[in-house]
């Protein structure tokens, strides 16, 4: 299969009610050749909101997948892409907040399903109680305000989205919010927090955006046995042996890439170009 006469001309529907076209369509119009359209009034927000007042339906992947389906029965079109976010402390180290981006796509004519992802640090997801307008502005500036906007409410599970006034991207908007809840609290405490929203978030806007390059990548690498797009890295196998000792590492020694259409694998050894690995990351050697 070529990538150039699967896709060229082809038009593709984004799933987004939150700008996210600002910047994936500028990379797949150019990458992949396709028109990329935004359908009016379609509301992402049924699939789940960061505020918590609508829970997501399922995981990452399916309630992007969920997004895409759902754009095509509506538009009648082969073609969609949708994107999720999730943030969260880091598997590693818990005191960091990471930012998980998908961005999938979906290609009804050829039976494509292609993931692309992006896995970052890089972002302000973050949240504080306050009792104060001044505190409020103090958590504000942290947050990177008013670049990035806020979400005020009464507490950190609100029942429904009258409890919430979210995108806050002035001064005046902030403090106007948080007294409004600050009156209205029966503890004497609000619940702040950072806007998530892609439109609000221009750190997540970037993540977002590398996600998309990520998905570029992996359409452009076609499977040795059918040609078709998305044969990419499932399976990441350590053991890269050190160089003084051959003591196996939890470097990795190979790599096991799949096609996303037919199932074929392959490994590859020493990925990254290296058959032994540093000393320095031996267990034996230097514990």
């Amino acid at each position: 299969m070529e990538n150039q006469s699967l896709f060229t001309n082809r038009v593709a529907v984004l799933a987004t009610m939150h700008q996210k076209e600002r910047v994936i369509a500028p990379v797949l119009e150019q990458e992949l050749k396709i028109k990329i359209l935004v359908p009016q009034d379609f509301n992402t927000d049924v699939f789940g909101t960061f505020t918590r007042e609508v829970k997501r339906p399922a995981n990452q992947i399916e309630a992007a997948r969920l997004k895409a389906e759902k754009v095509l029965e509506i538009t009648g079109e082969k073609l969609a892409i949708a994107s999720e976010g999730s943030f969260g402390p880091h598997p590693s180290v818990p005191y960091l907040s990471c930012n998980r981006e998908v961005v999938i796509f979906l290609d009804k004519i050829h039976n494509l399903e292609i993931v692309g992802e992006d896995f970052s640090t890089d972002t302000n997801h973050s949240y504080q109680v306050v009792q104060s307008v001044e505190e409020a502005f103090d958590f504000a500036k942290k947050v990177g305000f008013p670049e990035h906007g806020l979400v005020v409410m009464f507490n950190e599970s609100p029942k429904d989205s009258n409890e919430i006034i979210k995108g806050i991207t002035t001064e005046e908007k902030l403090v106007e919010a948080v007294n409004f809840f600050l009156n209205n609290s029966p503890t004497g405490k609000v619940h702040l927090e950072t806007d998530m929203r892609a439109m609000y978030n221009p750190t997540r806007m970037q993540n977002i955006e590398k996600a998309t390059w990520n998905l570029v990548r992996k359409i452009n690498s076609c499977c040795p046995n059918c040609s078709a797009p998305g044969f990419e890295i499932t399976q990441r196998i350590k053991g890269l042996p050190c160089e003084l000792c051959y003591t196996p590492t939890l470097l990795t020694r190979a790599v096991v890439s799949e096609c996303t259409k037919c199932g074929f694998s392959q490994e590859e050894l020493f990925p990254n170009g290296k058959e032994f690995a540093d000393a320095a990351q031996c267990m034996y050697c230097n514990p």
